[in-house]
């Protein structure tokens, strides 16, 4: 760290489930405090290479069987990419390298198994590429000490959610529809609680790109050529894991094609399973909400997931209780909160504070998160 720094300045990286690119945050903070308010200086999101991204959804579907070199190799390209990313952000936004007091690097999610005899989540992307490419202090691996103390190392974003976006006057939940959708309760009194509530963009996208080609359902358009097949939704419902009391957690490694295709009868038409899938997403976090925060007055949602309406709207019908809304409408990108979120965590890491919640995350108890990659 650099005399230079400005110590209320840090960047935050993340790539999602569904792997669509590398979100790069810088956030300033308005103090040292744990709730401290964050501003956006400049969000970007950076695509990855073709044929990286390719292998990445592969092997989160768990279509390809990968060798220990491969997987060594694989950590370097991704550590690499993640500092290209560091260093475009740094460029565009007109900001040095000495400006940053610390990267916080989330990495990139291969797998997800918070449970039996040796519970484990994978991240990749080495961080000390990042350092040593960046020339500044990389925070990462948050969320194996949380797995190590007992908890599901996920989701983490609660803890930002709410240090910045409670409320004493109504119940809040905080809905980020990334490739899985997860969603932060926000109680007007009492504790913070967050878990996963299923698949989101990441079944959508991997149907879309089989069917049509394209990465995304751009606008839920192909979805909206189908019509929701109800006996197949029961189906797909009828999954164990959505009767699963929180802390819980999932991943693509759960909810991929595979487990899609296991629940067809054979017959369907594609745009009608896109739709379906759509509708899975919408009645997944409403279960959720009715079983677990049932006075839910204000859903805030973020992640990819608001740029499709089809799936606001289909949120918004399923939860005629609440208003539905983007986070923009409190002044946070929707697009780049859980790189902010990780930024953040990078910021109290250095302060020697824990990052977790342990009624989130099933943790034995609080924990700082992350480990010090020093430039």
């Amino acid at each position: 760290m650099t005399a230079a720094a400005d110590h209320r300045l840090y960047l935050g990286l993340i790539s999602g489930t569904s792997a669509d690119g590398i979100d790069a945050a810088l956030v300033r903070f308005d103090g040292d405090h744990a709730h401290a308010q964050p501003t956006l200086v400049f969000g970007r999101t950076y695509a990855w290479e073709p044929a990286l991204r390719e292998q990445l959804v592969a092997l989160g579907q768990q279509a390809q069987a990968v060798t220990l070199d491969a997987i060594g190799a694989l950590d370097v390209r991704i550590g690499q990419a993640f500092a290209a990313a560091a260093q475009a952000a740094l460029r565009e936004s007109g900001l040095a390298a000495t400006a940053v007091t610390a990267i916080g690097s989330h990495g990139q999610t291969l797998r997800h198994h918070p449970h039996g005899a040796a519970p484990f989540t994978l991240q990749l992307g080495d961080p000390n590429c990042i350092a040593e490419r960046c020339g500044v202090p990389v925070v990462a691996d948050f969320r194996r000490r949380d797995v190590a103390a007992g908890g599901h190392g996920a989701p983490l974003v609660p803890a930002f959610h709410a240090a910045v976006l409670h409320d004493a006057g109504e119940d809040r939940a905080i809905l980020n529809l990334g490739g899985i959708a997860n969603v932060t309760l926000l109680p007007a009194q009492g504790a913070v609680r967050g878990f996963d509530t299923g698949p989101a963009n990441g079944l959508m996208d991997a149907w879309c790109a089989r069917h049509t080609g394209a990465a995304f359902d751009a606008g839920g358009a192909f979805a909206a050529q189908g019509r929701v097949d109800t006996t197949l939704l029961d189906r797909l419902l009828d999954e164990p894991w959505f009767a699963l009391p929180p802390p819980k957690s999932t991943g693509r490694d759960q909810f991929h094609l595979d487990w899609v295709e296991s629940r067809l009868a054979g017959q369907e038409a594609a745009a009608d399973v896109q739709a379906t899938l759509l509708a899975l997403t919408a009645c997944s976090v409403r279960d959720a909400l009715r079983a677990h925060q049932p006075a839910t007055r204000r859903v805030i949602v973020c992640g990819g997931g608001v740029h499709n309406p089809r799936l606001l709207a289909a949120l918004a019908e399923a939860l005629p209780g609440a208003v539905v809304e983007t986070s923009a409408v409190h002044g946070l990108d929707p697009d780049f909160i859980e790189a902010m979120a990780f930024a953040w965590l990078a910021r109290e890491y250095l302060a020697g504070r824990p990052g977790n919640l342990t009624a989130v995350t099933g943790a034995a108890g609080p924990r700082v998160l992350g480990a010090l990659y020093p430039a």
